[in-house]
């Protein structure tokens, strides 16, 4: 009864997590002159990333690997096409010219990598389909790459604010609110989940189906929550920095952090979701090109929605 009661504070958990941590990272951004993409690509998207850090460690240590894998791809594909599809159904969603010509391909290779690693066996003897430690250490560099691309890029763009006043904070405060958000989110996440998992079991799902699935959807909620949040305080570059910068950690320093720490059994029957991460990273950069302005549309997020409905269909019938 505890984990149900546990399942509903954590949606308040996360919903209030995600405003502290918005208003906070914002607020402490602006004093220091740091674009708005900027903090979503960094520390609202290390915020909003812990629930799916938190359940790949628990699904290496407990040899669920299923349970870790189905949880990223899902995650991903979840942020681009749910996740932005409402956002953009909130608010149009401008997309700047970084964001589609770097941040969002750099996300599609972080996917082609992942698949790449996870079929070539480069560093195992055995044709056995794994994430090795040595895979998880390339995986850790590329994100250290990319980090160093968001450390340049701030120091580079200057502040784009737009019209709005926003309340200023002592940078003590933004601090807490940052710090209350992250835990906010962390346990919002993680009771969501719980809830979620054991509500699954009841009806005899497989590990694949609630990796991808309802945790996949559970520990998107504050990716979710945050770019909502931030779409409708007009605050879209966040919203959109959230999402890619939260697909870059989940490949990049999720996986590869988890496979550092231990190899991680992979099923090729994944490939699909790694197709389909790349699939809706192609459709999010061809929505920004082929449109009149480099936006998300709303009838745009409309076709994403529709999109993922689709992907959903197609997990529960393959089972």
């Amino acid at each position: 009864m505890l984990v149900y009661i546990l399942f509903i504070v954590g949606f308040i958990f996360l919903i209030k997590g995600a405003d502290l941590l918005v208003e906070g990272a914002t607020s402490i951004g602006r004093k220091m002159n740091i674009s708005s993409m900027v903090i979503g690509l960094t520390i609202v998207s290390f915020g909003t990333s812990l629930p799916e850090l938190l359940v790949n460690l628990i699904a290496s240590y407990n040899n669920t690997p299923d349970i870790g894998v189905g949880n990223v791809l899902g995650s991903n594909v979840a942020n681009i096409l749910l996740i932005l599809g409402i956002s953009a159904l909130i608010n149009p969603l401008p997309i700047t010219k970084n964001t589609y010509f770097i941040e969002v391909p750099f996300s599609l290779t972080a996917a082609l990598l992942v698949g790449f690693l996870a079929n070539a066996s480069l560093f195992g003897k055995t044709n056995d389909y794994r994430i090795s430690q040595y895979d998880g250490v390339i995986l850790l560099f590329f994100f250290a790459l990319f980090m160093g691309y968001v450390y340049i890029v701030s120091k580079q763009r200057k502040s784009e604010l737009s019209g709005e006043q926003f309340e200023e904070m002592p940078v003590v405060k933004s601090f807490i609110y940052i710090i209350l958000g992250c835990v906010g989110l962390y346990f919002g996440g993680l009771w969501v989940v719980d809830g979620a998992v054991d509500l699954a079991r009841l009806f005899g799902m497989s590990e694949s189906f609630i990796g991808l699935t309802i945790i996949a959807i559970g520990t998107s909620l504050p990716e979710l929550v945050t770019s909502v949040v931030a779409a409708f305080k007009r605050d879209t570059d966040i919203a959109v920095g959230n999402v890619v910068g939260s697909n870059i950690f989940n490949l990049l320093w999720i996986l590869g952090l988890s496979a550092s720490i231990k190899p991680i059994p992979y099923d090729v029957i994944s490939n699909s979701d790694i197709f389909m991460i790349i699939a809706a990273s192609t459709a999010l950069i061809l929505a920004v090109v082929i449109g009149r302005r480099p936006i998300i549309s709303r009838w745009e997020g409309f076709f994403f929605l529709i999109a993922y409905g689709w992907y959903i269909t197609f997990l529960i019938e393959r089972g």
